[in-house]
């Protein structure tokens, strides 16, 4: 049987990674991180902005969620109707598990800012793999990695109630995707209009992801707003970006 070459180096990719990623010793979660710059109490709400700052993440999940159940015949999308779904159930229920988590930030309650994160992650890649690659191999890979994502958070969560925390396996479902859909968008064509949505994507979530690195830096510097404050807007963006897109790709059909 003929397999694309294009998928091949995806595939040693992905196994390069495994395997480099789990040669490590095991990641725990450091405790510091929970230790965010922006500690101000506004209103009787502690972390005020970083829990304010989830809000578009939940406006924007309930927005792609009805966009979707309202318009039944989508077209070219219609195969990938529960990938995108669960897309924005995923942000919509991360934005609300990330309030839960800013206002009492321990590893307890950062499990269910993390769970949802994984219900985003991998709709969003699977629908990738439906738009660029094949929607046979994006129904079919949807499911397991929707289970590995979410059994990457309890597997972190069991270790850390054992006192050996082990994030390797959630490294892997946050980071690598990072890495493949903008090599899956550079060579193959997508089967929808919404290139320049997608990119806008993967650039808002790296954006975030720096935002995130750099949170107090960020704080010393503007002041009104931290690093992780900042990360949550910038994700939002990208989730309204998908929004767009998805919007216009219904409209055209």
């Amino acid at each position: 049987m003929h397999i694309d070459p294009r998928l091949k180096i995806i595939a040693l990719i992905i196994i390069a990674a495994i395997a480099v990623v789990f040669s490590l010793d095991p990641i725990a979660q450091n405790p510091d991180y929970h230790n965010f710059a922006d500690q101000r109490r506004f209103l009787n709400i502690v972390h005020f902005y970083n829990v304010l700052s989830n809000v578009p993440l939940v406006v924007i999940g309930m927005m792609g969620i009805r966009q979707l159940m309202l318009h039944q015949e989508s077209g070219g999308l219609e195969p990938l109707r529960l990938l995108y779904l669960t897309f924005f159930a995923g942000v919509f229920l991360t934005g609300s598990g990330s309030m839960y988590y800013h206002l009492e930030p321990n590893h307890h309650t950062l499990l269910w800012d993390r769970l949802p994160m994984t219900f985003a992650f991998t709709a969003f890649f699977s629908a990738i793999v439906g738009e660029y690659v094949s929607i046979w191999l994006a129904r079919r890979l949807f499911a397991p990695l929707l289970i590995a994502g979410m059994g990457s958070v309890l597997y972190w969560y069991a270790t850390e109630l054992h006192g050996h925390g082990d994030l390797r396996a959630y490294a892997l479902v946050q980071f690598l995707p990072l890495v493949l859909i903008p090599i899956i968008l550079w060579q193959f064509e997508s089967k929808v209009n919404g290139d320049k949505y997608r990119w806008g994507v993967v650039g808002a979530y790296a954006i975030a992801k720096l935002m995130e690195v750099f949170d107090a830096e960020v704080y010393g510097v503007f002041g009104l707003l931290s690093g992780h404050s900042l990360k949550h807007l910038v994700a939002a963006v990208g989730v309204l970006i998908f929004y767009w897109g998805l919007r216009e790709q219904i409209t055209s059909d």
